[in-house]
């Protein structure tokens, strides 16, 4: 789930905080892998959220999202030009050639794990295909900046730069976060440079690293439902997430089963 804005303190996480953080975030790769396999035409947003919501709870975790600023449901489907926050819903069935991103949290033991990603319905355009594979590169080029010394803005840079090479855009409206004991903690991770100071990334913080890339324009805006997300041309959006910390060996991926 993302943040728009955030001005709290960053906080720095223990090794014995990074394990259990480490336990919720592969709760939550669990999750994601199990939608993989789920993610098929016919099927309804409601049911990947039923059975999204019983596996965390089945693994000793409670859902993130459910509940958080009133968000109704524990996982966030957004499909096609929807870029993030779609609600589930039994009269959304997927169809084959769509795209949604299943972004999932969960709260264990004090902290939380957060991480997304864009799945193809079936057999999907190959400009679609594409879409996936830029916007999930340039998480990865984000991810290998995560090193002490650097800075966020190092890591939105590289995001950028990846995604506009490639012909697209990337979302400004809406940024990555730290995260911890609450689910949006500071620092901002934008996925653009911006014209300002930017933290220098010290060894115990965890970031929620998320690029949101679209097909057409970076603009954005949001549903009656206060919750959806969808580009301004309703033109397709990839959103990829991992949850990392910063650590003296560098970048460690905290919500994968590895």
């Amino acid at each position: 789930m993302t943040e728009q804005s955030s001005k709290k303190r960053i906080s720095v996480k223990t090794p014995e905080e990074i394990e259990i953080m480490g336990t919720a975030n592969r709760i939550v790769a669990g999750v994601l892998t199990m939608l993989k396999d789920e993610v098929v035409p016919g099927v309804t947003t409601y049911y990947l959220d039923k059975i999204s919501e019983e596996y965390c709870r089945d693994h000793g975790a409670t859902p993130a999202f459910k509940g958080y600023r009133g968000f109704p449901c524990s996982l966030c489907a957004s499909v096609n030009e929807q870029v993030v926050h779609g609600i589930p819903s039994r009269k959304v069935r997927l169809k084959e050639g769509d795209i949604i991103s299943v972004d999932f949290g969960s709260y264990y033991k004090g902290f939380y794990g957060d991480s997304a990603v864009t799945i193809p319905v079936g057999t999907v355009s190959a400009e679609l295909e594409r879409l996936l594979r830029v916007t999930e590169t340039s998480l990865k080029k984000g991810i290998e900046q995560v090193a002490i010394g650097n800075r966020i803005s190092d890591i939105s840079k590289a995001v950028q730069t990846y995604a506009e090479t490639n012909g697209f855009s990337v979302v400004r409206q809406f940024v990555g976060h730290g995260i911890g004991s609450e689910l949006h903690e500071a620092p901002e991770i934008p996925n653009y440079v911006q014209k300002m100071p930017s933290p220098r990334l010290l060894a115990g913080m965890v970031l929620a690293i998320e690029p949101m890339v679209n097909m057409g324009t970076e603009k954005v805006k949001v549903l009656r439902d206060q919750w959806t997300v969808v580009t301004e041309d309703s033109k397709p959006s990839a959103h990829f997430e991992h949850t990392v910390a910063v650590t003296d060996n560098g970048p460690l991926i905290l919500s994968t089963l590895d």
